[in-house]
């Protein structure tokens, strides 16, 4: 008879020593009894037994922690816990640095005499971005502005402060202005390593030494050629940003009061990636071509194989591979037989945290004026002397490294957001964070374009003899998931709401650029205005003064239709308005509240046209169905009152 295999019994689920020890006696019982039965401790049995319930145990613990440490929820080791971030698409930070913002001061001469007397622009400074500003309790801790500080540009945002400095002791009429400006500021200083590059390498890794950096400032070669940061290696894009001048940009060169920087997008094949390391230093990576040829030079396009093009390659010869289309062999440029400098920013930690008035000592500042013509060299040495700085706020937010928790839980939060605009509140977020380098946007609204219906159009219908005809009308609007409509908004020099130039519209298209899913189209459009006027009545209550009282609704009106507390489409409940007014100090009862629209554009008006009366039902004023704010203009003027007696 053949023999008939004995199916054996094994646990898998008690692995620590105790269990594996029981689990092996019991098995040497049950299938070995006549093999062995001294299970008596002392046993050589046991030894061996036990040996081998400990190698069990220990195997068992190094597979669940390098299971654990596969998931970031769970991971411990700091290298692992770097590396699954970064497969999340976030870097975790070396150092953070302290923030604050500075005081900038400038002396500008004055010019002309009597009521003519006022400051001299031409004297008025440009300091470009990175004046480095020292701690006086601690020199080694210096501090970098953020922007350029333009004191020939003043907006109700970036506003120019301007006092009378000095006076001429015989006439008494100001001989110097004092401009003040306001700009952010981060910590840390400016350090750079170098780095000797022989044959190509593909994917070239450097490292550098410093474990405080806080971003890479710039990465040149000893050719002259500027490399730059992608997020990775495929793309091949990158955002720069440019003075907005004639020469780089005649277009937009009009609109520089309100827009002094265009964000340009710019193709370059010389582009690296940084990665944080498991011993917290920073590495670069490189690409692996050797080609200063754009990514669409070195791959196929498939809409041009066998078009035989002109100078071109038909690809007709050649095996065609559909995968090659799909990816690059490049990957950018690999840096070969020169010299790297990559230069960055250290600094951070707890000890940046100055206090209030510690960053008075400028160590380094570049300033130009933005027309030199006219400027007397003796003026200019005094008026670039005067510059001063002084921190109004403490320094705030430097820290050391992440810790694994932090970098678990950030890394987690960004895989969400995925740095990308998926709904309207995703877009609106990034709209009002545009740097105001390239402009600002103070009122945003998003919608779903709408379009044509033609296939509504196209449809038949029955005549009145029966016949099927093409419909004369028949159009519809529907949503077209795949575009968005911004109407957007900005604040004038006095802070009302105007239009947007086209410099700011196109630097906004370019920046929503980064972060819109491929297929969602963004068209910036403007934003209507709708300029409204106030007219209350209101009974007073005996024993008060009446011109008090109708200064404190005045006021409380005023609050009401603050323009920080409209935005697109919000409706004007008079109701709001009545109860404001009645529970101001001194007011027996409000008579009414009438809401006019003022549109005259010679008077200063926006010129939009708005049926107020029938646009109120219900007390309610409803907006238009175009996109637009309400806005008491001019509310010295637009705001009346009247107190009426019982």
């Amino acid at each position: 008879m053949p023999d008939t295999q004995v199916k054996k019994e094994v646990r898998y689920i008690n692995r620590d020593f105790a269990s594996l020890r029981t689990n092996l006696v019991n098995y040497a019982k049950v299938y070995f009894p006549n093999t062995y039965n001294d299970f008596n401790e002392s046993s050589p049995g046991m030894m061996f037994i036990e040996m081998a319930a400990y190698v069990g145990d220990v195997l068992s613990y190094y597979m669940d922690s390098q299971i654990k440490e596969l998931f970031i929820q769970h991971a411990e080791e700091r290298k692992n816990v770097v590396n699954l971030a970064e497969a999340l698409g976030y870097k975790p930070r070396q150092s953070f640095a302290a923030s604050t913002t500075l005081d900038v001061f400038q002396l500008v001469p004055s010019t002309g005499t009597g009521e003519n007397n006022k400051p001299d622009y031409v004297y008025s400074l440009i300091i470009e971005e990175g004046m480095q500003v020292s701690s006086t309790l601690d020199s080694t801790i210096t501090f970098r502005s953020n922007e350029t500080v333009n004191f020939n540009f003043s907006s109700s945002n970036d506003p120019t402060d301007v006092s009378i400095y000095e006076r001429d002791g015989g006439t008494g009429e100001p001989t110097y202005y004092l401009l003040k400006k306001s700009v952010k500021a981060s910590s840390g200083v400016v350090a750079s390593e170098t780095f000797t590059i022989g044959d190509p390498q593909k994917y070239l890794r450097i490292a550098l030494n410093n474990t405080k950096i806080l971003k890479i400032v710039s990465v040149k070669d000893s050719d002259g050629n500027t490399w730059y940061e992608v997020p990775y290696l495929a793309q091949d894009t990158i955002f720069k940003e440019l003075r907005n001048t004639a020469e780089n940009d005649p277009q937009f060169a009009q609109y520089n009061d309100t827009a002094p920087y265009l964000l340009k997008l710019k193709k370059t094949s010389r582009r690296f990636r940084t990665r944080i390391r498991g011993d917290n230093k920073l590495e670069l990576q490189f690409g692996a071509g050797i080609s200063s040829d754009p990514d669409e030079v070195i791959i196929p396009n498939p809409d041009n194989v066998g078009s035989n093009l002109p100078g071109g390659r038909s690809y007709l010869d050649v095996s065609i591979d559909p995968s090659n289309f799909l990816y690059t062999k490049a990957y950018g440029q690999i840096p070969q037989n020169t010299t790297l400098t990559v230069s960055y920013l250290t600094g951070g930690g707890l000890s940046d945290n100055v206090p209030q008035g510690d960053l008075t000592s400028i160590s380094s500042i570049a300033s130009t004026y933005d027309n030199d013509a006219g400027v007397v060299e003796g003026v200019s040495n005094v008026v670039k002397a005067s510059v001063a700085v002084n921190n109004k706020e403490p320094g705030i937010g430097g820290k050391g490294p992440e810790t694994i928790p932090e970098i678990r839980n950030n890394a987690l939060a960004h895989f969400s957001a995925q740095n990308r605009a998926v709904t309207m509140e995703d877009y609106l977020i990034r709209i009002y964070s545009l740097p105001e380098k390239f402009g600002r946007i103070d009122k945003a609204y998003i919608v779903q374009d709408e379009q044509l219906n033609k296939s509504k159009l196209l449809q038949p219908v029955s005549s009145t003899d029966g016949s099927s005809v093409l419909p004369t009308d028949q159009s519809e609007t529907i949503k077209n998931p795949l575009a968005l409509n911004c109407y957007v908004l900005g604040l004038n020099s006095i802070g009302n709401l105007t239009t947007v130039n086209e410099a700011i519209k196109q630097n906004l298209k370019t920046y929503m650029g980064q972060y819109r899913i491929l297929t969602d189209a963004v068209n910036i459009k403007d934003g209507y205005i709708v300029n409204i006027g106030v007219d209350f009545e209101i009974i007073v209550l005996a024993g008060y003064i009446k011109r008090e009282v109708l200064l404190s609704c005045v006021s409380k009106v005023k609050d009401i239709f603050a323009l920080d507390q409209w935005q697109f489409n919000q409706p004007i409940a008079l109701s709001d308005i009545y109860t404001e007014l009645a529970i101001v100090e001194g007011v027996q009862s409000v008579i009414s509240v009438d809401i006019k629209n003022n549109w005259d554009a010679d008077l200063g008006y926006s010129g939009n046209v708005y049926d107020i009366e029938e646009a109120t039902k219900n007390d309610i004023i409803y907006p238009s169905m175009d996109p637009a704010v309400f806005e008491v203009k001019f509310p010295d003027s637009d705001i009346k009152g009247k107190v009426t007696t019982t």
